[in-house]
């Protein structure tokens, strides 16, 4: 227990407490610390005053480590408080503090006894010394360089000479190099000249507008800076410029005007010729943009006329595949034909059948073709219902293992998940069999198909990569272990007709129809391949956020359903023997049949009494009406009809893009009559 402390003892500490809080003017500041060994979290800040925190910008330090304070500059703090401690030497330096954006001065000195272990810091403000000796240094810097420029000048002969015109006596007085190169007695340049003396060199042109210069600025005061011609000693006239000040007195009076004259005449020369320079660069740019202008339009003719060269290249190489493969397909139909008519002459009635056979091939194989067609063009008609792409797959593996051999091994590998498209199934399973024969050429020595399915998120970068919109899509990808391809072919895999193929082993359509149906279906294709190492072709169709719908394709079958008594059908096409062949069947399975050559007649027989249970109508008809027109009015008239458009060319913008109302169908020329029949039977059903 300490003895109390004396009256007089208490007074000095209150002395020394009340000055201790004073010391802010000062900017200074005591700070103690418990010792010099052990980690930084022995080193406490047991005392400070206000100032501390005005000088640092560091508050509430009391009872705080430098490791709480600075922790990244506490080990360097500590090691100096430590050295200060231990060798009893005061410490003195400089450091700027960012906090408050001040240079402080720091003073550590050891508080005695040792034994107390404690260290004072004094923090000093010496910010604006330290920057008054900057901007000292600063101005002395100036001033040499400005004494260095003005030699050099000299040495250079930049500067002619200088002047001194005291104003009230008109007295001028100019330095030696002044009067030489004017040709005046350098004694009458000391002694002094007179404003007259001195203009008498100007140039007669110059000499109004020097003296205009002059008066204003003897009347304003301040700098001046005037150039103008004089004549030199060797009689010819340089342009110079006279930099100066006009001193006034306390009451306005002008007093002095020193000044230097400057050779000018290289600067002047080079600014006449940069002046010329640019006056013909521009003339050149004005000639320059005309050119220009005319090589842009001569390179839009150019591009444009090989855009119609390629453009008739393309339709060439377009229309003469189509008349090779078209010509194969009419010889066997009109071959077919004259031989049928051929052997029913001659009474062979037996041997007909082939030749039909042969007949409805050709068609086949034709229809096949123009679909094919319409696929690339994305103007085929789709009847896109909600699928779950796994299902289709899965359905379709044994077709496809069937197709490419035994020496093929085909897996599916399907997503867990995965999301429904809106699609037309047997447009995607024609897609997928296509892919997988294609996959099938490439491995002629056998190898892998792997059909694999995913849900895949497009985002923008994706968007751009993939050239489709960004969303979520279901990827239905086939791959190979093939031969692969290289990128040229890859570049030209989706033209119409290019084929890798040998003659007549391809017609080169198939990875055409594949890219339209994607792009008609909202999605996309792209293909991922390397020379040796196999090829895949993804197909991205947008998410359907729906369930996936059955299978409601009609199975084959041989029976063909017949009418009800009574039931009519309204056929409605501008083809002749179309619409002779639609009534023929109709009448066969014993329904009425009416029929109208375009919407006009169409029209009319819908206002009449007459029975009608069905509109079957050719899409794009005559008479001011397509036939998505006349199937609106057809309900308008009678509620409830069901409609069967018929169409070799899509027009999904007559359709809706294929989101037909219920009791809407389409049906794709050429058909066969029994699935004519069994979808009539279908809608007249409903």
């Amino acid at each position: 227990m300490q003895p109390p402390s004396s009256p007089a003892v208490s007074q000095s500490e209150a002395r020394y407490r009340a000055l201790f809080e004073a010391i802010d003017d000062g900017f200074c500041i005591i700070e103690f610390f418990d010792g010099p060994h052990g980690p930084l979290s022995d080193y406490r800040h047991i005392e400070a005053n206000a100032g501390y925190e005005k000088q640092t910008g560091i508050p509430n330090i009391i009872g705080r480590t430098l490791r709480d304070l600075v922790p990244d500059e506490a080990d360097g703090w500590a090691e100096l408080y430590r050295s200060v401690l231990v060798t009893g030497r005061p410490i003195h330096f400089e450091r700027e503090f960012l906090a408050v954006n001040r240079i402080i001065e720091v003073s550590a000195t050891r508080i005695e006894p040792p034994e107390l272990r404690q260290v004072s810091v004094l923090f000093r403000d010496i910010t604006a010394r330290k920057r008054a000796e900057a901007a000292l240094r600063d101005s002395e810097q100036l001033a040499r360089e400005n004494v260095q420029r003005v030699q050099l000048a000299l040495a250079a002969g930049a500067i002619i000479g200088t002047w001194l015109w005291d104003l009230p006596s008109d007295r001028f007085t100019v330095d030696e190099a002044f009067a030489r190169a004017f040709g005046l007695d350098p004694a009458l340049g000391r002694d002094g000249l007179s404003l007259a003396q001195i203009v008498a060199t100007v140039h007669p042109d110059d000499r109004a507008g020097l003296a205009t210069a002059i008066e204003e600025a003897i009347k304003r005061g301040g700098p001046y800076a005037h150039q103008y011609r004089v004549r030199r000693t060797d009689g010819k006239y340089y342009w110079l410029e006279a930099n100066g000040r006009v001193e006034h007195g306390p009451d306005g009076t002008p007093l002095s005007f020193p000044g230097v004259l400057i050779d000018v005449d290289d600067r002047r020369a080079l600014v006449a010729e940069r002046d010329r320079a640019i006056a013909e660069l521009r003339a050149l740019n004005e000639t320059l943009e005309q050119r220009v202008a005319e090589a842009r339009a001569e390179l839009l003719r150019s591009a444009e006329q090989l855009r119609q060269s390629q453009k008739m290249e393309a339709v060439g190489q377009l229309t003469g595949g189509l008349a090779h493969d078209f010509n194969n397909l009419l010889a066997g139909i009109s071959g077919s034909l004259e031989l049928m008519s051929s052997r029913i002459r001659q009474g062979r009635v037996g041997e007909i059948e082939k030749y039909v056979v042969a007949a409805q091939g050709a068609v086949k194989r034709a229809a096949s073709l123009t679909h094919r067609l319409l696929a690339f063009a994305r103007r085929q008609t789709l009847t896109p219902t909600a699928a779950n792409v796994n299902r289709l797959v899965s359905g379709m593996i044994d077709l496809i293992q069937r197709s490419v051999g035994p020496g093929i091994d085909v897996q599916h590998v399907g997503a867990a998940g995965l999301w429904s498209v809106l699609v037309d199934v047997p447009q995607l399973e024609s897609a997928l069999l296509n892919l997988s024969i294609n996959a099938r050429d490439a491995m002629p020595n056998g190898g892998k198909i792997t059909i694999e399915t995913g849900n895949r998120w497009i985002d923008r970068s994706q968007s751009r990569l993939y050239d489709i919109p960004t969303g979520q899509y279901v990827s239905l990808c086939v791959s190979d272990t093939g031969t692969g391809m290289t990128p040229d072919v890859i570049a030209k895999a989706f033209d119409p007709f290019f084929t890798t193929k040998p003659i007549g082993q391809g017609t080169g359509l198939g990875l055409s129809m594949i890219y339209g149906f994607a792009q008609q279906s909202g999605g996309q294709v792209r293909i991922y391949s390397e020379v040796g190492q196999g090829t895949m072709v993804c197909i991205y169709l947008p998410r359907h956020r729906g369930e996936a719908a059955e299978d409601e394709r009609f199975p084959d079958s041989t029976e063909i359903p017949f009418a009800h008594t009574g039931e009519t059908v309204m056929v409605v096409d501008d083809e002749p023997t179309v619409r002779m062949l639609v009534a023929d069947v109709l009448e066969d399975l014993g329904y009425t049949a009416l029929e109208a050559s375009d919407s006009v007649g169409g029209l009319k027989l819908l206002q009449s009494d007459a029975r009608i249970d069905l509109l079957v109508t050719d899409v794009g008809l005559p008479g001011g009406m397509n036939g998505r027109q006349l199937a609106d009015a057809a309900r308008q008239i009678r509620p409830g009809l069901n409609v069967l458009f018929i169409t070799g060319f899509a027009e999904n913008a007559l359709l809706n893009n294929g989101q037909l109302e219920p009791g809407m169908a389409v049906l794709t020329k050429p058909f066969a009559v029994d699935t004519l029949a069994a979808r009539i039977r279908e809608l007249i059903g409903k």
